[in-house]
C-alpha cells in the first residue's frame, strides 16, 4: 500500500512538471512568434513606405511624365557634336520605365527615336576616347537588353571593350593606368565611377563574361581607396577638397549599379559594400530639413540641389531594397527624400534646381556660384532611376 501511494506521488509529479514544461513551451512559442510577427509587420511598415505614396508621388505618375518628356526633347550634345552622358543616362532611365511597366508604346518611341543614330544621326555616335563619351555603350546595351537586337549589341560593346584597350596615341599616365589593370581612361574625378561602372556592368549583364564585371570593381577600389574621406564622402578630386553634391551622387549611383551586378563572393564586394555603407551612413547625416542635399553637402547655408540629391535617393532606395541597408532607419530617409523630389518638378515635367555641368575648382565659391537650370538632362536621368527603383520588387 505504502509503495502504491509513492508510485502515484510519482506519477503526479511526473505530470505536473510535464504539464509545467509544455506551459513553458508554449509560452516561449507564444512569444517566439509574437516577435516574430512583430518584426514582420515593422519590415512590411517600412518597406510600404517606398510603396505607398499619395497621388502625384507614385513611380508610375512621376516616371511617364518624365520618360514622354525625354521622347519629345532635343539632343544634349557633348561640345555640339555628339551625344552626351546627361541624354544618354536619361535615355537609359527612360528605357528601363517602359520595360519595367511593360509600356509598349513608349518603348517603341525610344527605340525609334534612337534608330536615325544608325543613319542619318550617324555622325552623333561619341568617339571612344574619352571617359565621358564611352559611357554611350550603355545605351545600346540597354536597348539589346530589351530587344535583342544584334545591331545594338555590336554597337554597345565595342564602347565597352577600347575603354580597356590602350590606343597607339595614348600619353605616358595613360600607358602607366592601362600597365596597372585599370583603364586608361582614369583620371581620378569621382564622376568617372558611374561612367565607368555604367557601361562594364551593362556589358556584362547582356554577355555573361565576368571580366566586365572585375574591370569595373577594380576601378572603384582604386577610387574607393584614393578619393573616400574619413566621414564617407568625396572630394571632387584629389586636389579639390569639396564635396561637390552631384559628384558624389555619380559615385553613389555607381557603387549602387555594381554591387547589384557583383557576386556575393567577388573578392572586391566586401571592399566596395563597405564604402556605399559608410557614404550612406554619412548621407543620412547631412539630410536636410526639407528631405534633400546641398550643392556642397557639408555646408549648410549652401542651396539645394536635386540632382546630386535624386542619385542619393536612388542609392537610398536600391540599398534598402536589396537588404544592404536597414528598414528601419533608412527607408524614411528614402521616403522623405523622394516626396522632396518631386515637388521640383514643375507643370511641364521638368526638373528644376540642377547644377549645370561642373568641372572641377579647388575654390569653394566657385559651387556656390555654379548656375541653376530647369529640365538639364543631369538631373531629369537620376529622377527616372528613381522611379525604376521603387518599382523593383
Amino acid at each position: 500500500m505504502i509503495q502504491l501511494t509513492g508510485s502515484l506521488q510519482m506519477n503526479r509529479i511526473v505530470k505536473i512538471n510535464f504539464y509545467i514544461v509544455n506551459t513553458i513551451i508554449m509560452k516561449n512559442k507564444i512569444i517566439f512568434l509574437a516577435l516574430l510577427l512583430l518584426s514582420f509587420n515593422l519590415m512590411f511598415a517600412q518597406n510600404s513606405l517606398l510603396s505607398d505614396l499619395p497621388k502625384g508621388y507614385t513611380p508610375k505618375e512621376v516616371g511617364n511624365r518624365l520618360a514622354h518628356r525625354f521622347v519629345v526633347g532635343k539632343h544634349m550634345l557633348h561640345g555640339g557634336k555628339w551625344i552626351s552622358y546627361p541624354e544618354t543616362f536619361n535615355w537609359n532611365g527612360s528605357l528601363k520605365y517602359a520595360a519595367i511597366t511593360k509600356d509598349r508604346e513608349l518603348l517603341k518611341l525610344l527605340k525609334d527615336k534612337f534608330e536615325p543614330l544608325f543613319t542619318t544621326e550617324k555622325g552623333l555616335l561619341p568617339p571612344k576616347n574619352h571617359v565621358d563619351l564611352n559611357m554611350f555603350g550603355s545605351l545600346p546595351l540597354e536597348l539589346y537588353r530589351i530587344t535583342k537586337d544584334k545591331r545594338y549589341l555590336d554597337l554597345g560593346i565595342s564602347y565597352a571593350d577600347t575603354q580597356w584597350q590602350l590606343p597607339e596615341t595614348a600619353k605616358s599616365e595613360e600607358k602607366e593606368w592601362a600597365d596597372k589593370g585599370y583603364t586608361w581612361q582614369t583620371r581620378m574625378w569621382i564622376d568617372d565611377m558611374y561612367m565607368i561602372t555604367i557601361v562594364q556592368t551593362h556589358a556584362y549583364k547582356v554577355t555573361g563574361d565576368m571580366k566586365y564585371l572585375d574591370r569595373a570593381a577594380k576601378e572603384m577600389v582604386l577610387y574607393l581607396e584614393e578619393l573616400q574621406r574619413t566621414n564617407g564622402l568625396f572630394y571632387h578630386a584629389p586636389d579639390v577638397p569639396f564635396y561637390w553634391g552631384r559628384g558624389n551622387g555619380w559615385m553613389a549611383a555607381g557603387m549602387t549599379e555594381l554591387l547589384r551586378c557583383l557576386p556575393k563572393n567577388h573578392k572586391d564586394r566586401s571592399r566596395i559594400m563597405q564604402g556605399y555603407q559608410t557614404m550612406m551612413a554619412s548621407l543620412k547625416k547631412y539630410q536636410m530639413p526639407n528631405g534633400l542635399w546641398n550643392q556642397l553637402i557639408d555646408e549648410p547655408d549652401c542651396w539645394t540641389e536635386t540632382s546630386g540629391s535624386a542619385m542619393f535617393t536612388f542609392a537610398f532606395i536600391t540599398g534598402v531594397k536589396q537588404g544592404w541597408l536597414d528598414a528601419k532607419e533608412y527607408a524614411p530617409v528614402a521616403r522623405k527624400a523622394w516626396m522632396a523630389l518631386v515637388s521640383y518638378i514643375n507643370e511641364n515635367g521638368d526638373v528644376t534646381e540642377i547644377c549645370v555641368g561642373t568641372n572641377k575648382k579647388n575654390d569653394k565659391q566657385y559651387y556656390y556660384n555654379r548656375p541653376r537650370k530647369v529640365g538639364d538632362y543631369h538631373g531629369q536621368a537620376p529622377y527616372l532611376w528613381c522611379t525604376v527603383a521603387l518599382l523593383e520588387k
